[in-house]
């Protein structure tokens, strides 16, 4: 299994950037996909998740900015995030279900 984020870099505060994670070594479509973040200095935390039937979760404080989906034909998860702010510079890891496989993170970095 492999995990490979990209698209991840320095945006100002209300700016934008689209995050990829392209998957290979097992059937991607059979797996809920999630993204994970840490922030400097604090822990993981879960911020969004997408199940086989396409049903998407969020974590509070990027309901509304952010969008996960995904690209069956192309085993990639996608996390669109608008609006940026300074609290959500993290690494972003895309993770697999059951949390088993992670890829090595994409940091994003808000600040003017």
């Amino acid at each position: 299994v492999q995990l490979m984020e990209s698209g991840g870099g320095l945006v100002q505060p209300g700016g934008s950037l689209r995050l990829s994670c392209a998957a290979s070594g097992f059937t991607f479509d059979d797996y809920s996909m999630s993204w994970v973040r840490q922030a400097p200095g604090k822990g993981l935390e879960w911020v969004s998740s997408i199940n086989t039937g396409g049903m998407t979760y969020y974590e509070d404080s990027v309901k509304g900015r952010f969008t996960i989906d995904c690209d069956n034909a192309r085993n990639t998860l996608y996390l669109q995030m608008n609006s940026l702010k300074s609290e959500d510079t993290a690494v972003y890891y895309c993770v697999k279900d059951p949390l088993d496989y992670w890829g090595q993170g994409t940091q994003v970095t808000v600040s003017s």
